[in-house]
Parts: structure tokens; sequence; C-alpha cells
């Protein structure tokens, strides 16, 4: 039995370091070609320990405690159950402001601008915490909701649309000086006015 051998080349040199640099790029391509793919997968921590991912960024200036946001949402449990959504409904008006709802949502609310589209990832402490809300949202359950924040109106832009709308219904009730004021049939209380 024969044995043919070949004789190879000696490498020149600065070749072996120019393959581990190639190398190194190749692995560098594929790491951010990786991250590129998943970036949008990734949530963010807030320092409360709200996690929340845009989906979709909006225009304008972020939401702030004085603000009403008009949402459409849809809240789940960590099994995917959906405990509440008004997806397809009439946008529902949320204040902004400390207390006004649990406050992993109000948080998340201040993230967005008009426009916007993120979900938010509640820990217990940010949601219902101990007590959750029996029945639909059990004790200690981390929540995630898609929130959609499709108008950020200020509070004093609210406040003047809720005094106009007011002012309109009196209107259309018989007019704006209550019981016997001008345009009513009521009769004046006893003692006058």
């Amino acid at each position: 039995m024969s044995i043919t051998a070949v004789p190879l080349r000696p490498i020149r040199k600065g070749s072996v370091m120019k393959l581990w640099l190639g190398l190194a790029l190749l692995l560098l391509v594929a790491v951010g070609a990786a991250w590129a793919g998943t970036a949008r997968y990734i949530y963010q921590t807030t320092p409360s320990g709200l996690q929340y991912r845009v989906l979709k960024e909006g225009e304008g200036p972020r939401a702030t405690a004085s603000d009403v946001v008009f949402v459409q949402y849809t809240g789940r449990l960590e099994n995917g159950q959906v405990f509440d959504s008004n997806a397809g409904q009439q946008p529902v008006p949320m204040p902004a402001s400390d207390g006004a709802m649990i406050k992993g949502f109000t948080e998340g609310l201040r993230l967005m601008r008009k426009g916007g589209v993120y979900r938010l990832r509640l820990p217990p402490r940010l949601a219902y915490g101990e007590r959750g809300m029996p029945p639909t949202i059990p004790a200690n359950s981390a929540l995630e909701f898609d929130v959609a924040a499709l108008e950020v109106i200020p509070e004093a832009t609210m406040r003047a649309m809720m005094q106009q709308q007011m002012l309109q219904q009196q209107m259309q009730q018989g007019g704006a000086g209550g019981p016997g004021g001008p345009g009513s049939d009521a009769p004046v209380p006893p003692g006058g006015r």
C-alpha cells in the first residue's frame, strides 16, 4: 500500500491574521443581523419595573400627568387570556394623572405620544398586587396591555370641551339660567331669586 503525499505550500506571512480578521468580521455581521432581526421584540424596563415595547412610535409631545389620553387597549393575563378590551370600539378617555388608574398603566401612558402603539408589561406591584381583581384578575398577576394612544389632550383643553358640552346640554334642556332663568318655563322657587 502506498500513500502519495501532496506537498502543501507554506502559508504566507500575515495570511493567518487576515483569516482571523475575516472570521471576526463575519461574526460581527452575524451578530448585528441577529440583533436587528430581534430588536423589535426587546422590552425596555423603567426604574419602577414597567416593561414596554414600542410597536409604533407616535408624534408630538409625550402625555403628561395633566393630560387626558384617548386610548384603545386590550388587557391580558400572563396566560394570554383577555380580561378587558375596547379594541374596535370608541376610544376611551383616560387621565394620565397619578391615582386615576393602576400605576403601571398610568406610567405607560406617560411614555406615549399621539398615534403611538405600545405593549406594556406590568409586574403585580404596578397592577392590582396582592388583592388582584377577583374574579377576573387573580392575586399577584402580571398584566400585559396593548395600548394605542389615538389622541393626547391637555387638561385645560379637555376642561374647556367639557364646559362647552355642559353648556350645550343646558341650552337643549331649556336654557342656561336654570329654574326660572331666561328661556326656562320652570317656576321660580319660593323666596325668589
